[in-house]
């Protein structure tokens, strides 16, 4: 007999709701929830594929240990033993840093994600971390904060409330959409449009969101932090900057436009490939709108200069009046975000406090570039040890890293490493353990990163659609044990990670004198925490703290798990609104427009004006029926249109004898590659294009659909030498590439 069920799609970060449809454990369809407050009933073709993306046969059931060089199957207490057994020696004898944490794109898809790495990474105490996010999005985190003073304050497009909507480098009607979490959003730009709203994409291919402007311009790639330096120039030689109500909160403004003062439209137009006539229109656009926003994604992030173009594009929303303002670029106010102080100025934000062993790269965010983890681990030379033990959280940085061939022979050299993946995938096969999460029917789910990134101010749980499998262990149980392993206490009672944590948060937040719990007895306030376990106390504990909150009894309508469990379709918490100061954290307590570290890397910007590519460069881009590595073994998201070939114009392929459908060797700096060509005007001349995540042939994994059609790894294409200095990002887009053509592919 069937029944429904509701569930929060976890599957990107548009965070639809869903209505699944259950018989007995199995989930066997899913469609939008209409009641949904946020997303009203929008689904897109993977949250449509719920079911099938749970019930992977290949998803791992039970704990693999390593023996005699094989993996097999064991409980979940050898497991655990392995576990304390490989890491704690490592770190009593080499340190905390000769422990290496990897965290990956999924796990800030889920509960025990966002709740138990930061625990994890205070008790091992090690400055060897990486993750997903210094090849995506480090350097917004880093413009966010040297402009606020604050890496997590992220403005984002109030997209259904703008007239004017500059878009670089993103593709939302494929990604749907990132660091802006928005169900439907091309239906959002759609209504932009139907009430008379301007979009214009910027971007050099002709994406589903390109053909969908008012006007596409076709840049050359990673040169878009040139173009916003001469839109922002045009601002102020036009006289157009208006600041508005910002005009208070803002310091900087002389030394801005000095700065910027050798990026006219005329000196950028070549370089970017764009008339200056069309820099100007852009610029007098902006100003001119009732209300705009400028919002830019992975495109403009993962080139030479993304922590420029990144700054920059807050920049442009200050100079025309739109940061803090209705239909411009907000600050969310997530239900768990901590309780708001006044406003005043903050510690500010600082950049390399300690930098990588080999390379000497700087330390952004508690992170060390994941370009350099090969680096670390199989390099003896340079102060300190190397990165001999590892422990990777939904990560397979095999393919998301450049030059995974040196990463893959490097993981094989660890002492020791601890996957946590339901797959055993090009990374995880390394692993002396691999400990399995269950599928996403089985976890519960809130958003405590995306709500911090949403058009809209909202709060959502659901809890497990399905009970826990037998034999199975929740995500939240897998990483506290780690926890405890990891710092030595390993047998201890798993709950005691939970009770830590609210000891410790209620214990400071009775301290705080702007705490709504100020002088109250923690003890009182942990027995009045409810939920069914260690993670629905740390959320009830986080909703009734946070700026919504019930403040433990203080406000009759405030939020709490029970209250939001009694709305199972959510929480309308309202429109983005205004907020500064209050979110500045700078030293001055104003938006910085020109940060001392912004301001030493300008001259390398100026020195890009002179500098064009020789011959072909290679950009990436998605599908909306993938995500990264991670879903290419789920059969009704994959074929079709959803395949790894190389985009090219036709005139290069003419110029390069290659045809369509024929194999095309593709060569790089980190190695070589052949995929199949096809032929189109979707990219611009000059411009190739293959897609992430894919390159699903190395031997040792159980992935068996993903290798039917494994695809190329097109990071194999890098070296892991091109970064952003600033961010420590990977420079993945706009890289030199040699073409060759093969014979035809099978």
């Amino acid at each position: 007999m069937s029944r429904t069920a509701l569930r929060i799609c976890p599957l990107c970060e548009a965070t639809c709701g869903l209505t699944l449809t259950v018989e007995g454990t199995r989930v066997t369809g899913a469609r939008g929830d209409r009641d949904d407050v946020f997303s009203k009933g929008f689904v897109c073709p993977k949250g449509a594929s719920f079911g099938a993306v749970d019930g992977d046969p290949d998803r791992l059931r039970t704990p693999l240990v390593r023996e005699n060089g094989r993996l097999r199957e064991a409980g979940w207490e050898e497991a655990f033993d392995r576990v304390a057994a490989g890491l704690r020696p490592v770190v009593e004898r080499y340190g905390p840093d000769a422990v290496g944490v990897v965290l990956g794109n999924p796990n800030v898809h889920t509960v025990a994600g966002a709740l138990y790495p930061p625990v994890l990474l205070a008790a091992l105490r090690t400055r060897s971390l990486f993750t997903a996010s210094t090849v995506d999005q480090m350097p917004k985190h880093v413009s966010s904060g040297l402009l606020f003073g604050d890496p997590l304050a992220i403005p984002v497009p109030d997209l259904d409330r703008t007239g004017h909507l500059l878009l670089i480098g993103a593709n939302p009607l494929e990604s749907n959409g990132s660091l802006c979490t928005a169900p439907d959003f091309p239906g959002r730009l759609k209504a932009l449009r139907a009430r008379g709203g301007r979009l214009t994409v910027v971007d050099p291919r002709r994406t589903r969101t390109a053909r969908l402007a008012d006007r596409h311009l076709a840049i050359r790639p990673g040169t878009d932090a040139l173009l916003l330096a001469a839109t922002a120039h045009t601002l102020f030689a036009e006289d157009l900057v208006d600041l508005k109500d910002l005009a208070p909160h803002v310091r900087g403004l002389g030394e801005l436009r000095e700065a910027i003062g050798d990026f006219t439209p005329e000196a950028v137009a070549p370089a970017c490939d764009l008339d200056a006539a069309v820099i100007r229109t852009l610029a007098r656009e902006l100003a001119a709108a009732p209300a705009a926003a400028v919002y830019a994604r992975i495109g403009s992030c993962t080139v030479p200069h993304g922590t420029l173009a990144s700054w920059l594009v807050d920049v442009l929303n200050v100079l025309t009046g739109n940061l803090d303002r209705p239909g411009g670029a907000l600050f969310p106010q997530a239900a768990t975000d901590r309780t708001p102080r006044p406003a005043g100025p903050g510690r500010g934000f600082a950049l390399g406090r300690w930098r990588s062993r080999v390379s000497g790269h700087p330390e952004v965010k508690g992170e060390l570039p994941l370009s350099a983890l090969a680096e670390e681990i199989d390099t003896a030379t340079g102060d300190g040890t190397p990165v001999r033990a590892l422990i990777a959280v939904a990560a397979n940085p095999v393919l998301s890293a450049p030059d995974g061939d040196r990463l893959d022979k490097a993981l094989s050299g660890l002492d020791f490493m601890v996957s946590v993946d339901p797959y055993l995938n090009e990374t995880s096969r390394h692993a002396h353990v691999v400990l399995p999460p269950p599928p996403p029917s089985q976890s519960p789910h809130h958003d405590f990163a995306f709500n911090a990134l949403a058009v809209r101010n909202q709060v959502r749980y659901t809890r497990p659609a399905v009970p826990l499998e037998p034999g199975r262990m929740a995500e939240s149980e897998i990483l506290a044990r780690l926890i405890l392993a990891a710092s030595g206490r390993h047998g201890t009672d798993p709950g005691a990670v939970d009770a830590m944590v609210v000891d410790q948060t209620l214990g400071k937040a009775v301290r705080d004198e702007h705490s709504p719990v100020h002088g109250r007895d923690p003890r009182e306030l942990a027995a009045q925490l409810t939920g069914e376990n260690g993670p629905e106390r740390r959320l009830d504990m986080m909703l009734r703290l946070g700026p919504y909150g019930d403040g433990f009894g203080a406000r009759a309508d405030g939020l709490s798990l029970a209250a939001l469990l009694a709305r199972p379709h959510g929480i309308d918490l309202g429109p983005l609104r205004p907020r500064l100061p209050q979110p500045l954290r700078t030293r001055s307590g104003k938006v910085e427009l020109l940060p001392e570290p912004i301001a030493g890397d300008l001259p390398r910007l100026r020195r890009a004006l002179h500098e064009r590519p020789a011959g072909l460069v290679l950009v990436g881009r998605r599908h909306l029926r993938s995500n990264n590595s991670w879903m290419h073994n789920v059969p009704a998201l994959t074929g079709g249109s959803n395949r790894c070939t190389l985009h090219i114009h036709p005139d290069d392929a003419a110029r390069l004898g290659v045809r369509d459908g024929a194999g095309v060797r593709v060569r790089g700096a980190g190695g070589e590659v052949v995929a199949p060509a096809e032929v189109t005007d979707a990219v611009r001349p000059g411009v190739v294009s293959l897609p992430h995540g894919w390159g699903h042939d190395r031997p040792g994994t159980r992935l068996r659909h993903a290798a039917t059609d494994p695809g190329v790894n097109v990071n194999q294409l890098l070296d892991g030498s091109l970064l952003d200095p600033l961010s420590g990002n990977a420079v993945l887009n706009g890289i030199p590439v040699e073409l060759t053509a093969v014979a035809p592919l099978p």
